[in-house]
């Protein structure tokens, strides 16, 4: 009796394994066969897809394509129809003029951190009893990261700081003496003398650098995350060596130019004087 119960364990263990290993199947693939892209703040990424690859060739009679986290659904089209997430409103797209030739690709415009994660798209096509069936189509992992950079000015001189996105909300300040940051700029301020932003463009100049004003910039969006971070410094010798590179580079410039006006100058004395040579 033992036995028998022993082995019936046995079979429903295996059992369980086997029905567990079918339902994950797909998933594994999914994850096994996913894309990578990558970019910064504010730019705008593609994220691939094909359907073809996977309805061989065959399209729907109209193009149901619906793209997810794997938690959330992004964006769903279906001819005229559109539908975003709030998260993605206004920034995500697949072209419907593509989506019939089989790209189904979508568009993230103005990229942000927070859209770091892995996506996938499915096709949805007519199944029994006029029941959608989901198709799966293309997995991708997008990585989005900020911008940092290193920067000198000279006294007197202004910087240009990148805001990147109209979503950047505030700038932070730490100076280089300091651990602490301080507020430097929020979105609804007003300009000042010395600090403007451009009316069009999403930069904020900072007028007339002094020593005091070395040390890290951290720009941040709406959720606290950072968009950028500028380490500054502050230096009597920034300008003269900027003056010293453009001047390099000018003379560089200038030398290839005199030596291609020298080379082309000696073909034509040495062009002419084969002519002079013929005729004597």
């Amino acid at each position: 009796m033992k036995s028998v119960s022993k082995r019936l364990w046995l079979f429903m263990s295996l059992h369980c394994f086997l029905v567990g290993s079918v339902v994950d199947s797909a998933s594994l693939s999914s994850a096994a066969h996913f894309l990578s892209v990558s970019s910064t703040v504010g730019q705008q990424v593609v994220l691939p897809c094909s359907w073809k690859s996977r309805l061989n060739d065959a399209a729907p009679p109209a193009c149901h394509i619906q793209w997810r986290t794997l938690v959330n659904k992004v964006f769903e089209q279906r001819g005229g129809q559109r539908w975003q997430a709030g998260q993605f409103e206004g920034r995500v797209e697949v072209p419907e003029e593509k989506l019939g030739s089989g790209d189904c690709s979508l568009i993230i415009n103005d990229v942000q951190i927070k859209d770091t994660g892995r996506y996938e798209s499915y096709m949805l096509v007519d199944g029994e009893r006029d029941e959608k069936t989901r198709v799966f189509i293309q997995s991708v992992k997008l990585s989005v990261f900020d911008h940092k950079s290193l920067q000198s000015r000279a006294p007197g001189e202004d910087l240009v700081l990148d805001l990147h996105t109209n979503h950047s909300m505030r700038v932070l300040f730490q100076d280089r003496n300091s651990s602490d940051w301080s507020v430097l700029w929020m979105r609804e301020d007003e300009n000042s003398q010395r600090l403007q932003k451009h009316p069009v463009n999403n930069q904020l100049t900072i007028k007339s650098l002094t020593r005091s004003d070395e040390g890290i910039y951290k720009v941040l969006d709406e959720h606290g995350l950072a968009v950028s971070t500028v380490q500054l410094s502050v230096d009597e010798n920034s300008k003269s060596q900027r003056f010293q590179t453009e001047h390099k580079q000018l003379l560089a410039d200038g030398a290839s130019s005199s030596s291609s006006s020298s080379s082309s100058f000696s073909a034509l004395l040495i062009s002419s004087l084969l002519v002079l040579n013929h005729f004597l």
